[in-house]
């Protein structure tokens, strides 16, 4: 009898066998806990090898536009050393002296940052407009939006082929090959973006929150774990135990991090966002992010926001839909918790 050959066999069952060195455990001193967790994950990340790139922000503003209800902003700025980041901000015209900040954050679904003004540019995003316009949406809720184009998406896609269609698989193994990662990199450019904030006199940089849909949803995750100045974060259709998701069937390339589930699940990474607010939103039918791995993970989630003495400042909202942006369901969770903020 012949042996019945699986590719992936091994793989499966690696994972299966494998304890995370650095899981959540009731039993850890967890405040030694959380202060490893975060210098790992600095590390896998690549972050160190991004911040000896750095650089002087050198910021230019290339246009300013009065749309209806609120000015339109495009700047952009070197995240990095021959790294230009574009960005635009849109900025309520309803007379505030200052306004909360939406970093809102699009997935690969919706083309790049022009999808977050609600433009349509081909026959695609007919079909994601006009729920994808996050940043629209958020100066109509009365947040300053920053969009922002992100790493290997939009104007920013590198070299692909026809078997490549997002654009981020190039961009992604060359990361990998400098020490680096594209989710490092992509909260690198955030992390940078809100320190340009200070030049805008209208955002108040005590009141920012972080959304953004699939891709946009897994980069707004791990921003708010390394950026503290993030009050508010609402990942959609991202956060899910790796084990289900990443490591169960395909994904692109820039939601991989390399060895991290040597280390922790994804859940693990919420104290380092805890005690801040975190909504979790997720769709039942996500055939991507299965609600499973979603409701295992939010489990560990509730649990490490107990020891924060936090567990009103988690939640998971589930949506009726698959990967899909629910643009109600969304700017009505960050409604409500921006009031319990008193924003």
């Amino acid at each position: 009898m012949m042996r019945e050959i699986k590719g992936d066999l091994c793989h499966e069952q690696l994972v299966k066998r494998m304890k995370q060195a650095l899981a959540f455990d009731e039993n850890r001193n967890y405040n030694e806990w959380k202060a490893t967790v975060k210098e790992k994950l600095i590390e896998l990340l690549g972050m160190r090898e991004i911040q000896k790139n750095a650089c002087p922000l050198n910021m230019e503003i290339e246009s300013e536009e009065q749309k209806d209800g609120y000015k339109q902003i495009r700047f952009t700025f070197e995240s990095e050393k021959d790294c230009f980041v574009p960005c635009y901000l849109l900025i309520p015209d309803t007379g505030k002296e200052k306004y909360p900040v939406a970093i809102v954050l699009q997935g690969h679904y919706n083309g790049g940052v022009y999808g977050s003004l609600g433009e349509i540019r081909n026959e695609h995003d007919k079909s994601y407009q006009p729920r994808g316009a996050f940043a629209v949406q958020a100066v109509k809720q009365g947040y300053i939006a920053l969009a922002i184009e992100q790493r290997a998406m939009g104007e920013r896609k590198t070299r692909h082929h026809p078997f490549d269609p997002f654009g981020c698989t190039h961009s992604t193994m060359m990361a990998f090959e400098l020490g680096r990662t594209t989710i490092g990199e992509r909260v690198w450019d955030a992390q940078r973006a809100i320190d340009l904030l200070f030049n805008f006199p209208q955002a108040d940089t005590e009141k920012i929150a972080v959304t953004g849909n699939s891709g946009g949803g897994t980069a707004s995750y791990y921003i708010a774990c390394l950026e503290e100045r993030v009050k508010l974060a609402v990942p959609s259709c991202a956060f899910c135990s790796y084990e289900t998701s990443i490591l169960r069937m395909h994904h692109c390339p820039c939601n991989y991090v390399p060895s991290i589930y040597k280390w922790f699940e994804m859940q693990d990474l919420a104290c380092l966002i805890a005690p801040r607010k975190l909504a979790i939103v997720a769709g039942k039918e996500d055939g991507i992010f299965p609600m499973s791995g979603v409701k295992t993970g939010f489990e560990t989630v509730q649990k490490i926001y107990a020891k924060e003495n936090a567990a009103e400042n988690c939640r998971l909202v589930e949506t009726p839909k698959g990967h899909w942006w629910c643009e109600d369901i969304v700017w009505d969770t960050i409604k409500e918790e921006s009031e319990k903020l008193g924003w």
